[in-house]
């Protein structure tokens, strides 16, 4: 896949990004009561959203294994549109009992009651930032499925051909700057951006900006960070050392830097799974995102594993998706399909499996999740539609249209 969207904050998640009982989990071990409080077996439907057959595959053997283990049957359903699969089954009162939920919608679905708040029920200890995102009016809904981050991705060839070494792999937007400049020949860019606010807005976090407060109860947008964010990457395009995917014939940062167009892409961890089916001859190595003038900066994409507030066999439905979350599950997860665990006691095994991931792992200990507002995605939408035209628009007027549709859109979701 391209790109994992959970939103990829490829994917990826592009993404579209993850196991036996382990240390702070439930016990799946015994048949467990209906929601009616008999012991009769239940059957659970679960939809998810797969990246592929190896998501596919997995999530099928973790749910054979608790049913094997618990006496149930769970059905998994693959969509080819979940979200509008989902829209469907909550208005028609039909919903399935598990369900994959992008972050970028978990507002809206907790803001109708469509989503089960059963946060509360779980023992694992998750990565704070994931947990935050699946908290909507002081509520922790759903548990953190798993998750991606951005990174910078340096191709290695092109680095040591323009005399670069691994002492100057950039630390802060600079340094960022002056080798995107020395990488910029007339044959590729030094830098290629994706130009939404699922790429810029890593800038904005860098920056100390973002589109509202930490609890998402005020509208921020029009704040000088943000400023500083746009005119630093408005800066880049203008010199020509940074690009859109669009500006290189690419349709993604993925294709740009697969097709050796760019020495240097901010992308997600799924770019992983681009290069090595469809460019694996290019040699490339990651590296954290440089740091902006309050600090390091990333983004979270991730999704939740939904509980339908509807379910007829609820305390079901929450055993399985503890069963999920365990850290050997999580692990298994991840070895399946290259996703990143969500909870905190799995991370230090995920860096010992996959060394190469670091820079990506240790984004999720200061990233930023989607705006958690119901009915922001068009604010949004109108953002990404400004960031296009960043080069020949001044960026105060993007912030500023945004502010207004932002304030508007969070009034209305009260």
């Amino acid at each position: 896949m391209k790109l994992r969207k959970v939103v990829p904050i490829i994917l990826a998640s592009t993404v579209t990004l993850v196991m036996t009982t382990a240390c702070g989990s439930s016990s799946s071990t015994s048949t467990n009561p209906t929601s009616s409080g008999s012991s009769a077996p239940v059957s659970l439907k679960l939809l998810i959203a797969s990246s592929g057959d190896a998501e596919t595959a997995s999530v099928k053997a973790a749910a054979a294994k608790w049913a094997s283990a618990t006496g149930n049957k769970v059905d998994v359903l693959v969509a080819t549109d979940i979200n509008q699969e989902l829209g469907q089954a909550f208005a028609g009162s039909t919903p399935p009992d598990v369900f994959y939920v992008d972050a970028g919608k978990f507002a809206d679905y907790a803001k109708a009651g469509s989503l089960e708040p059963y946060g509360d029920q779980m023992t694992t200890k998750f990565v704070p930032a994931l947990q935050q995102t699946f908290t909507y009016d002081s509520k922790f809904y759903c548990a953190p499925k798993d998750y991606s981050t951005l990174a910078l991705i340096i191709n290695t060839a092109m680095w040591k051909a323009a005399g670069l070494t691994d002492s100057d792999i950039p630390k802060d937007w600079n340094a960022l700057e002056a080798v995107a400049t020395k990488l910029t020949t007339k044959d590729h860019v030094g830098l290629v951006v994706g130009n939404t606010r699922d790429r810029v807005g890593a800038f904005m976090k860098q920056a100390g900006g973002w589109f509202t407060n930490a609890d998402a109860s005020a509208i921020t947008t029009n704040a000088p960070e943000n400023l500083a964010a746009l005119d630093y990457v408005k800066k880049l395009l203008a010199a020509g050392v940074a690009k859109y995917p669009k500006a290189v014939d690419a349709g993604w940062g993925g294709e740009a830097f697969g097709l050796q167009k760019a020495a240097m892409v901010i992308e997600g961890n799924w770019i992983k799974g681009a290069i090595k089916n469809d460019y694996a001859k290019v040699a490339y190595q990651v590296a954290e995102l440089p740091a902006g003038s309050a600090g390091k900066g990333t983004l979270l994409f991730t999704q939740c594993w939904g509980v339908a507030a509807a379910g007829q066999n609820k305390p079901q439905a929450i055993d399985l998706v503890k069963s999920f979350v365990t850290d050997d599950q999580q692990m298994a997860f991840a070895e399946g399909f290259g996703v990143m665990p969500s909870s905190q006691s799995a991370q230090a095994a995920y860096g010992a499996k996959f060394p190469a991931d670091a820079a990506f792992l240790a984004g999720g200990q200061y990233g930023q999740g989607p705006v958690a507002i119901p009915g922001f995605a068009p604010v949004l939408a109108q953002f990404d539609v400004g960031l296009d035209a960043l080069s020949t628009t001044e960026p105060q007027k993007i912030l500023t249209e945004t502010q207004k549709n932002g304030e508007a859109a969070l009034a209305d979701s009260k």
